[in-house]
């Protein structure tokens, strides 16, 4: 099974490294002699000390019992060295866990003072290794268990009991580990869905910003094309015509200043919009509809724009939802802005159909292809050939959907369709 534990300077190859400190761990390799050597911290030298003076109270109690036969002194002080060493060998056992468990059991056939480290040992493999290694290391302390107590005979235990108590405590020792690894196991993965909910929710907050600042380019291109290609034609006019009389100056030059004026007007409202919690249903926020649409085709027919609109809108003044309105009117607006930029000169023709139930269809047409147009108004608009696939993101977000293209007829065709509910 496989777990993931924080580390210092690697993340989790399955997420996005947005948060550092994320490392993903094998338990079975989680241990100084695979990680490396590290310094141990304050739990590890009161763990160890306490395992250690466990093993050797284990060890002394086994020895007194064993050395109830009289063993020869050489015997005995032998065993004490020998398990005095096997204790030591416990500081180490973080990095050889299973190297030492079973030299240690098998040291314990014929040394009784070593028992206590034997135990620790088997405990330590079933905490930090698989359970098919920690049974086999239970099977070895089982088997060397049994030869000792051949050397080492209980007299007051019969043979099968002494069997019998082995087995229990090794079992019981073997199961305590196994049941520390699924606490570990656990607690660690609990860390991962954590640091996985932090990754997620970074992102989360990634993708808003991301999307935010979309919809600020957006809002940017409508507003501003509109306004900006209105001053162009202004601009070029009066560059065509220098010898105007003074009031076509003057009249053309306060066109351009209340145009620019209301451009940072729209600049300013759309940035305090933007940096509003957005909400549809806001009827605070200063975002256009259907009804600004008479301003708006005034504003293009007096920059020479010829302009029909024909309104078939059903629903006996019926007002269609405030993200539809206002999607239809960025699609009229982006529309008159491309003929302004593209097809100079020519007729333009919007027509709004639809009503509650059946939707709400607008379309823009213009004859393609054009000429050079009126003297004065052949511009060059800079465009980034973006606007009408915005246009479409737009359209899709409401619900709706845009065709654009040019017809059999010569015409260059904006067909939006939008969601408009009974």
């Amino acid at each position: 099974m496989t777990t993931h534990a924080p580390g210092p300077a690697a993340s989790s190859p399955e997420l996005p490294s947005l948060l550092p400190g994320v490392l993903r761990v094998d338990p079975d390799t989680a241990d100084p002699a695979r990680r490396g050597r590290v310094r141990r911290s304050v739990r590890d030298w009161i763990v160890d000390t306490l395992c250690f003076v466990i093993a050797i109270l284990i060890g002394l109690t086994t020895y007194d019992s064993a050395m109830q036969n009289d063993p020869p002194e050489l015997v005995q002080l032998l065993d004490l060295c020998v398990g005095a060493l096997a204790c030591l060998s416990l500081w180490w056992r973080r990095r050889w866990p299973v190297q030492l468990a079973v030299v240690v059991a098998l040291l314990c056939i014929g040394v009784s003072s070593a028992a206590g480290a034997a135990v620790i040992l088997m405990f330590t493999v079933a905490v930090h290794r698989r359970w098919a290694v920690a049974v086999a290391v239970a099977a070895v302390n089982v088997v060397t268990g049994l030869l000792f107590y051949g050397v080492y005979p209980d007299p007051v235990l019969a043979f099968r009991w002494t069997i019998l108590l082995t087995g229990s405590l090794v079992a019981a020792v073997t199961l305590w580990g196994m049941l520390v690894r699924s606490r570990r196991q656990l607690v660690l993965s609990l860390r991962e869905r954590a640091y996985q909910a932090e990754n997620e929710a970074a992102l989360r907050v990634e993708r808003a910003r991301h999307l935010e600042r979309e919809r600020i380019a957006r809002e940017m291109h409508d507003v501003l094309a509109h306004r900006i290609s209105l001053l162009s034609v202004h601009a070029g006019a009066l560059e065509y015509r220098p010898d105007a009389p003074r009031e076509d100056v003057v009249n053309a030059a306060g066109v351009i200043r209340a145009s620019a004026h209301q451009a940072l007007q729209d600049l300013r409202e759309i940035i305090g919009v933007l940096r509003a919690p957005s909400s549809d249903d806001d009827p605070d926020r200063p975002q256009p509809t259907l009804a600004q649409l008479p301003p708006l085709v005034d504003e293009s027919r007096q920059a020479g724009m010829r302009v029909t609109v024909v309104d078939e809108l059903a629903g006996d003044g019926a007002e269609p939802p405030p993200v539809v309105a206002r999607c239809a009117y960025r699609v009229v607006q982006e529309a008159l802005t491309n003929v302004r930029k593209h097809a100079p000169g020519t007729g333009v023709y919007v027509t709004l159909t639809g009503g509650p139930g059946g939707g709400l269809a607008v379309e823009v047409r213009n004859r393609m292809p054009v000429g050079a147009g009126e003297p004065g108004t052949s511009l060059d608009i800079p465009g980034t050939g973006t606007g009408l696939i915005g246009l479409a993101e737009r359209v899709e977000l409401a619900g709706g959907s845009l065709e654009h293209g040019i017809t059999r007829d010569g015409d260059f065709r904006v067909h939006a369709w939008l969601p408009w509910p009974a």
